[in-house]
């Protein structure tokens, strides 16, 4: 019987039966609500875990991506991938909405020679660095020179991009501000400008060296120009018609719609026209929160609140597209060169540029760790290099700039962390829910407040009110415990009835306590009581009265938190 059940097992029926099981449960048939369920709960999970560990979410994201995607357990395949384009183009969107939002005037007048020349600095400076060790490593390889000079060239144009969305994606995390903040958002704002000039220049000359040259010179230079100020036009002109919007609903439901609709028109027309769309929605940003100043924060608050199921996506799908399967050992020596020289390009090229605009010593000690993240906007050029260069070339930039964005992604954004903690300005741009969330009320509370007890007589009891200015007053017991609550007016009412003035104590003039508070309660968590009732007695875990929480006296030391980090923000 066992013979026969093996010989069974092995029949084309049964293995046709298996195959077609497998089949159903293939990533193939997985239909896309699923696909994105799992990737919002996996990325999400795998954001926490690594946030624990204290590694930026991003890190999570991606790694939950290379699980579920090609390199993993293929649950993202590529079918799945290219559906779910529109999803990235939107993450994308927004993040460079979000950049240009931080763009305002004053920042520009203040800032915008010294984001020029470190802009330059450092894009020309990778660009340079990388082109020479790539060219120089091939050269020894395969002795051709003019196809190691356009191989090192088309390596270094596409070294000089940096992600915005992973470095914005880490400093929005951990809620960072200041001159280091500021000037990283404006560079990767403009990096992709600037790298797609310089590939649009060198893929030219490359295209020269290598027998390719059907487009001039000139048409290569004119080209991304014409795509960088039309885009920036489309971005200004869909800003202008959305202000005219908001300027007329005021509601957040409405706000909100046209704020997403506006961001989806600019993409989708930059698309159709052949325009940059990263610019394009950078352009809206920047209009919105410059035509718009005072309501600029509720309004992009309100774009933060539904971004992140968005953003986890987008970093999701990023690790699913990205193959571990990579290469040769010559592509190997490439990606640490490329590597390597990058990050010498961008330290020493942003150094030059900091020091010529004569900018802070922060900037040159720190700013090159923001710059080290690479993604969308490197692979969309090597991918454009492997359509204008088909063959060998085209293959070696898409494995060598494939490998160095998953290792760079990886380590870019702790890079980006560690360069804001180490500059100070983590947790320097919080909002007053924020910084609610993180006191508690030992930490607010009044204790200058003195105790009235029980038994204490009315005169006793004026006395005390006179050397004080508060309107409410804990009452205690012997053994300092709550047992009501004094209010100023219950002191003159009683004043009033003189007859009864000598034989009122404290228990006769107090009211039950109505609501109390404990010193390891979250300021967040009593807000909304406090608002009710702007008096709190605090209790400490023993039940003994230690203090109050006055609503005038937190507004105060909110207010005060909030300027010192403010002016700590760009000491």
């Amino acid at each position: 019987m066992p013979n026969d059940l093996w010989v069974w097992y092995n029949y084309p029926l049964m293995e046709h039966l298996i195959d077609t099981i497998v089949s159903k449960i293939s990533f193939l048939h997985l239909n896309v609500l699923l696909v994105l369920g799992l990737a919002l709960f996996g990325g999400t999970i795998g954001g926490r875990l690594f946030q624990k560990i204290r590694v930026p979410q991003v890190v999570g994201y991606l790694v939950i991506g290379i699980l579920l995607g090609q390199s993993g357990l293929n649950l993202v395949n590529r079918a799945v991938i290219t559906s779910l384009a529109p999803v990235n183009y939107f993450a994308l969107g927004l993040i460079a909405f979000m950049v240009g939002g931080e763009l305002r005037y004053e920042t520009l007048s203040r800032y915008g020679k010294q984001f020029v020349a470190i802009l330059l600095g450092e894009g020309l400076g990778a660009f340079f660095v990388v082109a020479t060790l790539s060219a120089l490593a091939y050269y020894l390889y395969s002795h051709d020179l003019r196809y190691s000079i356009a191989l090192g060239i088309l390596l270094g144009a596409i070294a000089s991009a940096t992600d915005a969305a992973s470095t914005i994606n880490v400093l929005w995390e951990y809620k960072a501000k200041g001159i280091l903040t500021t000037t990283t958002l404006g560079i990767v704002a403009l990096d992709d400008g600037l790298s797609f000039l310089l590939f649009s220049i060198a893929s030219s000359v490359a295209g020269v060296l290598v027998g390719k040259g059907e487009l001039s010179l000139a048409h290569s230079i004119l080209h991304p120009l014409w795509e960088i100020f039309g885009s920036i036009f489309i971005g200004l002109l869909s800003g202008w018609i959305l202000v005219f919007f908001l300027e007329k609903y005021t509601e957040e439901d409405k706000t909100l719609t046209f704020l997403l609709g506006g961001v989806l028109i600019t993409l989708g027309l930059s698309i159709s026209l052949g325009m940059d769309m990263l610019l394009a929605a950078m352009s809206l940003g920047v209009v919105l929160t410059n035509a718009l100043p005072r309501r600029s924060q509720e309004v992009f608050s309100l774009v933060e609140k539904v971004a992140p199921p968005i953003y986890v996506l987008f970093f999701v799908l990023v690790g699913a597209k990205l193959k571990l399967s990579f290469f040769s050992p010559l592509v190997g020596v490439l990606v640490v060169l490329y590597i390597v020289g990058r990050t010498l390009g961008k330290m020493f090229g942003a150094y030059l540029g900091i020091e010529i605009s004569r900018g802070s010593e922060k900037l040159k000690r720190y700013l090159w760790k923001a710059l080290f993240c690479q993604a969308s906007a490197a692979i969309g050029l090597s991918i454009l290099a492997a359509q204008v260069f088909p063959g060998d070339m085209g293959g070696r930039i898409v494995a060598v700039i494939t490998l160095t964005t998953f290792v760079l992604q990886l380590i870019g954004p702790s890079f980006v962390k560690q360069a804001i903690e180490q500059a100070g300005e983590a947790g320097l741009n919080i909002s007053e829910d924020d910084l609610k969330a993180q006191l508690r009320v030992e930490d607010v509370m009044d204790t200058s407040v003195p105790f009235i007890r029980e038994n204490m007589g009315l005169s006793e009891v004026v006395e005390v009110l006179q050397r004080t200015d508060h309107v409410f007053y804990p009452v205690v017991d012997k053994e300092g415990r709550l047992k009501g609550v004094v209010a100023m007016e219950n002191v003159k009412n009683a004043l009033m009835m003189a007859d009864l003035g000598d034989v009122l104590v404290a228990h006769d003039l107090m009211d039950p306590p109505y609501e109390v508070v404990y010193t390891t309660d979250r300021l967040v968590d009593v807000y909304d009581k406090l608002m009710r009732f702007e008096f709190l007695p605090v209790l400490s875990p023993d039940g003994k009265v230690v203090g109050i929480l006055d609503y005038r006296q937190v507004q105060k030391v909110l207010s005060a938190r909030l300027v010192k980090l403010s002016e700590r923000a760009y000491d």
